[in-house]
């Protein structure tokens, strides 16, 4: 049977997709019948449920599905469930799933480092000065302790955050103090990762909480035990095991695969496993078994987010986000796609089935039809490293007619929040000072997160002309996830394209030597943009709390539950947040009007939604500009000549002239 007929709609058989190097695999692979997302969506008979999309239908016990029309007294739940009831719940377990999702993977990092730091994984403690910060900020003395067990101390710590049952999560301390005020206020501030989202599930249950406003009290105390519990926790134990990010040059795209070498992709979110294949990749052995059967190595390429964390730490190509893992595949030349969890499609496994490539599972908690399973234990990470690589070589002579696209990009990467501190301010004077300076002198206009990520339903390239628009605006643009792939295909993440950028912008960056967009890691990092907000708040120069600053996030093409946690934590954090192209509770205006104008009362911060570049530009920009005028930053002000008085003052203790002339932080 011909499978390609079927892809015929008069355009060649070409669906669409975002980024021209898809286009162009898909074309040349479209004949061996490789079916993608981005074909099955062209060949779905059907549009998305409009109850569904926006939020009210109900399928939370047996008595449904009920379909919910607000204001429609016949179109409520057999229950009485109206439609904020129903659309709150549904809202409030998404954020549950996505917080889960980030939740499970910090506590696999967690067991690692534990293990790692006695001495039961090949890996170890690599950034030893980051670990005793670390101690020092969860209120461990480390003086005198060995580095080993001060780990076990901190890691020990850490888990027993899982499974508490009250209290306030560590972490959360490291917020502004008008911020960790207000949550304490409100009570929103999580008691226990674990118990926040045990306790989601079940106030959403059939027949418990019925209160819209009281459901989405909850799911903002899950997305905190997101964001500043699990997704922090995970980032900093695995920057103190793996090496805190610096910025390394590499490629991104398809054509980072390689004709002579033997191509393995790692795909997923999790770093230990990614970081065991990195260390056996370079195992003279194992490059002696490649180069037996024709290879010249082991060329090792990212897919998602796993791709992220090992770009950040090693330099380590990405071969493709979310939208290219099946596209990846499809071009015939890849040994082995070794997976573990999350932005996993099912689709990958047919593609790879199409081909010479061996899908290999890696984690317990998720198999696949019709891959290869070897379970992934970080005690005897090495040798399942090896095992994986050595199947791939064994596959490497088999690579029948392939197809690797030219396309790829230079990109610089690594922006940890330390690192961002390091290079505005040298290592003995290390601050947010100049940022934060440069905001007030109208330099940068403020600060934007394109966040998220990609999604086959978005046909343009939301994030490269969104993150263009901001950058000619002298906004400066952080990026995480696949959304930074996306905006790394496009040349954004290198320091030429600054002469995108506008004037203020430019002269700023030029001068510290960075790109306009800054790649701060995968998903689970956006915990790394929390800490960033909270030290420019610090600082000081631009209000006392994250709800002051010239600062906004947004995801303009989410497709996983976990961008909506990470959305709902940013808002509670306050940090507003841009969704698109949809958002989870139109189908209710009371649900959808609480989250994008009444959270504002109580978190300092809202929702929004848009839909095209320059919508989202808009609205960031216009947010943006009103924080600056709230901070008076929009009014020009007088030139202050100090006498010698006036300096004399400002050494004094309990000097005030914080609005004028040069002053470090205080």
């Amino acid at each position: 049977m011909d499978t390609s007929k079927r892809f015929d709609k008069g355009n060649g058989g070409c669906p669409k997709i975002q980024c021209e190097a898809n286009i162009d695999v898909l074309c040349q692979s479209c004949a061996s019948g490789v079916v993608t997302a981005a074909h099955r969506v062209e060949l779905r008979a059907t549009e998305p449920c409009l109850f569904g999309k926006g939020g009210t239908c109900c399928r939370n016990c047996n008595m449904g599905p009920c379909q919910i029309i607000e204001g429609v007294d016949q179109m409520i739940g057999i229950c009485g469930a109206d439609a904020s009831t129903v659309a709150a719940r549904n809202f409030a377990r998404i954020v549950a799933g996505g917080a889960s999702a980030h939740i499970d993977h910090s506590r696999g990092v967690v067991m690692a480092f534990l293990a790692t730091a006695k001495g039961e994984t090949p890996y170890a403690i690599k950034d030893e000065d980051k670990l005793r910060e670390t101690a020092l900020r969860l209120g461990i003395v480390p003086n005198g302790k060995d580095k080993n067990d001060l780990a076990i101390e901190v890691g020990t710590l850490l888990i027993n955050e899982f499974g508490q049952q009250s209290g306030r999560l560590l972490f959360a301390g490291r917020a502004p103090k008008p911020r960790q005020e207000l949550w304490a206020r409100l009570g929103v501030m999580p008691r226990g990762i674990d118990r926040e989202v045990v306790e989601l599930m079940h106030r959403t249950h059939m027949g418990v909480d019925q209160d819209y406003r009281n459901i989405l009290f909850q799911a903002a105390r899950c997305s905190m035990a997101d964001g500043w519990g699990a997704s922090m926790i995970a980032t900093e134990l695995s920057d103190i095991m793996f090496g805190r990010p610096a910025p390394i040059r590499t490629k991104v795209n398809i054509g980072v695969l390689k004709e002579d070498e033997v191509n393995v992709t790692v795909h997923g979110h999790e770093p230990v496993l990614a970081e065991a294949l990195a260390m056996a990749a370079n195992d003279p052995e194992i490059i002696a078994e490649a180069k037996k059967v024709g290879a010249r190595g082991i060329n090792l390429a990212g897919v998602c987010c796993t791709g992220n964390e090992i770009l950040m730490r090693r330099g380590l190509p990405i071969a493709g986000s979310f939208i290219q893992q099946e596209v990846v595949l499809a071009t015939g030349a890849v040994e082995v796609m070794v997976v573990d969890v999350q932005c996993i499609m099912q689709g990958v496994s047919p593609a790879a089935n199409r081909y010479h490539t061996e899908l290999i599972t890696t984690s317990e908690r998720a198999k696949m039809a019709g891959a290869t399973h070897i379970q992934f234990e970080e005690h005897r990470a090495l040798d399942v490293a090896r095992e994986i690589l050595r199947r791939a070589i064994e596959r490497y002579p088999r690579r029948g007619e392939h197809y690797i696209p030219i396309y790829q990009a230079d990109v610089v990467a690594g922006f940890s929040h330390e690192t961002i501190n390091y290079i505005l301010g040298g290592r003995f004077r290390a601050s947010y000072r100049p940022l934060n300076d440069n905001i007030a002198n109208g330099r940068i206009r403020g600060v934007a997160a394109i966040v998220g990520c990609d999604n086959y339903r978005v046909f343009d390239e939301i994030h490269v002309e969104l993150a263009k628009e901001l950058i000619a605006n002298d906004v400066l643009v952080v990026v995480t996830g696949c959304a930074a792939t996306g905006v790394g295909r496009a040349g954004l993440l290198n320091p030429t394209a600054l002469t995108m950028a506008g004037p203020g912008l430019r002269e700023v960056l030029e001068a510290v030597g960075c790109p306009p967009v800054l790649h701060m890691g995968s998903c689970v990092d956006n915990s790394r943009i929390l800490v960033a907000l909270t030290e420019m708040a610090k600082i000081g120069g631009l209000g006392s709390d994250i709800s002051d600053l010239p600062a906004i996030g947004c995801a303009p093409q989410w497709m996983s539950e976990k961008a909506v946690a990470i959305g709902q934590y940013f808002v509670t954090s306050g940090a507003a947040v841009v969704f698109g192209p949809n958002f989870p509770t139109s189908g209710s205006r009371v649900v959808t009007d609480y989250c994008m104008k009444d959270m504002q009362n109580l978190y300092g911060a809202t929702w929004d939604v848009a839909q095209t570049p320059n919508e989202f530009a808009n609205k960031m920009i216009d947010k943006i500009n009103e924080k600056r005028r709230a901070l008076g930053l929009d009014k020009k002000k007088e030139r202050v000549l100090f006498d010698m008085a006036m300096r004399r003052e400002l050494g004094s203790p309990g000097a005030a002239l914080h609005d004028v002339g040069c002053h470090g932080p205080g």
